[in-house]
């Protein structure tokens, strides 16, 4: 599934070519991709609008219109945005789920293998309600912070994996991010949320952001579907310190990299390397003595 860098990646490459462009006309050819809203409603609050800006939240792809409604876009696990220059085309054409017809030429492709893949037009007053529902904190935005994070695990018994997957707390980090950023913290996947102490959430902080840094210098990472909007393949899947590494030696330590499953996610991580943690003790309110 694109996580926050391949979807970064692919709104670097939109914004310019896309803002202040007009929509002519769109068309969506599977219903499943605007459900459960008609396709035909979709279609008009696009046609004829102009493109003020591209923009990203946690996983999501966002085209504000000059009404001050969006076209709010999730890739889900094989959705792919590629922009089309007039007359080109491409064999992803047999994915296609909705296209987005630009005045003076080009079109935006939504491709989707799967079919989870969804578009939503949002009103310009539903916009925050609709994504402050759905997601936490930006990690790569100054919100996140070592205090942040460990407000947020507090009291949480699920393993920081899951922690991590959990779109609520901390928006974009998918399964790929989340096994390299444990790895960089030098954390076990399996260690309770609730569990770490200030300089793990530091440390975990540190791991995520560079982590993310590392897949958007990539331009992502194609180990199934993902390609970005030109169409090519990420390199982020050459830098895994961990993530499908599974029997290899850990980059750090040596120690053979184990896979095991978090969550229903495969999960990589050096059994050696990353600590951990223990879940901490309830204090018990002592009792008194009866009278």
């Amino acid at each position: 599934m694109p996580e926050l860098p391949e979807v970064e990646t692919i709104r670097r490459q939109l914004e310019p070519a896309l803002r202040g462009r007009r929509i002519e006309s769109a068309e969506v050819l599977d219903a499943r991709w605007t459900r459960p809203a008609p396709p035909a409603e979709v279609e008009r609050a696009l046609a004829g609008r102009r493109i003020e800006q591209v923009e990203r939240r946690g996983k999501y792809l966002v085209l504000r219109l000059e009404d001050g409604r969006a076209l709010a876009m999730h890739l889900r696990m094989t959705g792919n945005l590629l922009l089309l220059a007039q007359g080109q085309e491409t064999s992803e054409l047999r994915h296609l789920r909705a296209v987005i017809r630009l005045e003076g030429g080009g079109r935006l492709l939504f491709t989707d293998a799967r079919r989870f893949g969804h578009g939503v037009i949002l009103d310009a007053d539903g916009l925050d309600d609709y994504f402050a529902a759905r997601l936490g904190v930006e990690p790569l935005s100054e919100a996140l912070t070592a205090e942040e994070l460990c407000r947020l695990a507090a009291g949480r018994r699920a393993p920081l994996k899951s922690f991590l997957l959990n779109q609520s707390g901390i928006a974009g980090i998918g399964n790929i991010y989340a096994d390299e950023a444990l790895h960089r913290a030098a954390l076990h996947p399996l260690s309770p949320a609730g569990s770490m102490k200030p300089e793990d959430c530091e440390r975990l902080r540190e791991g995520i952001v560079a982590t993310l840094e590392a897949g958007l210098r990539s331009g992502g990472a194609s180990v199934d579907d993902y390609r970005d909007a030109r169409g090519e393949r990420g390199a982020m899947q050459d830098e895994f310190l961990v993530h499908t590494r599974e029997g290899e030696p850990c980059p750090r330590c040596g120690a053979e990299i184990r896979r095991i499953v978090v969550a229903g996610r495969s999960t990589y991580f050096c059994s050696s390397c990353q600590r951990r943690l223990r879940r901490r003790p309830r204090r018990r309110a002592r009792r008194r003595s009866a009278a």
